[in-house]
């Protein structure tokens, strides 16, 4: 099993409650650790391109280019996350999670999510997402809902590899990220449909 921090064994018995908040137990942002996006603003609405094809939804499901700096000493690889905590599932929605991005990565390119992706760095692998496809998921709240937040995370890990099984949920993933966190860097956009 993966590498679990002496702090972290204590909270395996409550490891129930972040596993439904993920973020509720997140590392603190590191100083200087920084994740931007040239196609999606901080803060602002995500444009339709990221938005997902199929549950009523129509369109191109292209994953952002995202990109971070001034990850912190002793970084032996990242994980990235996007999460709807604003979904209606009483567990928020998982839209993208990629593992096992190896500590030279500072980037990842425009539609680097496509299913069966050859633009991830060597080495990252992507989890199902809660479409149930290994790729990125765009972005498709119901229509009429106040617009969802999604937050885009980038981790920096103190191992060079999650070892996760070939099905593993977000959530389990969620929890072995948190496990080997050293730090974070997020940013929050929003996007809504109209009724």
């Amino acid at each position: 099993m993966q590498h679990v921090p002496r702090s972290w064994r204590a909270t395996l018995a409550i490891g129930a409650a972040s596993l439904i908040a993920p973020f509720a137990v997140a590392p603190a942002q590191a100083a200087g650790f920084t994740l931007s996006s040239p196609d999606i603003a901080a803060g602002g609405t995500i444009a339709k391109s990221f938005e997902y094809n199929g549950f009523g939804c129509s369109g191109d499901n292209r994953s952002p280019a995202l990109h971070w700096s001034g990850a912190p000493k002793g970084a032996k690889s990242f994980a990235l996350t996007v999460y709807d905590p604003d979904a209606p599932t009483g567990s928020g929605w998982w839209h993208w999670i990629v593992v096992n991005i190896p500590a030279s990565a500072t980037q990842l390119p425009a539609n680097a999510g496509a299913e069966n992706s050859t633009t991830l760095p060597a080495g990252a692998v992507q989890i199902r997402n809660d479409y149930g496809t290994r790729a990125w998921g765009g972005v498709c709240p119901p229509p009429g809902d106040k617009p969802h937040r999604y937050v885009f995370t980038v981790y920096a890990l103190e191992t060079d590899h999650l070892d996760l099984p070939a099905d593993a949920t977000g959530a389990l993933t969620g929890f072995m990220i948190h496990a080997n966190a050293i730090g974070q860097a997020s940013f929050t956009a929003h996007y809504g449909r109209p009724k």
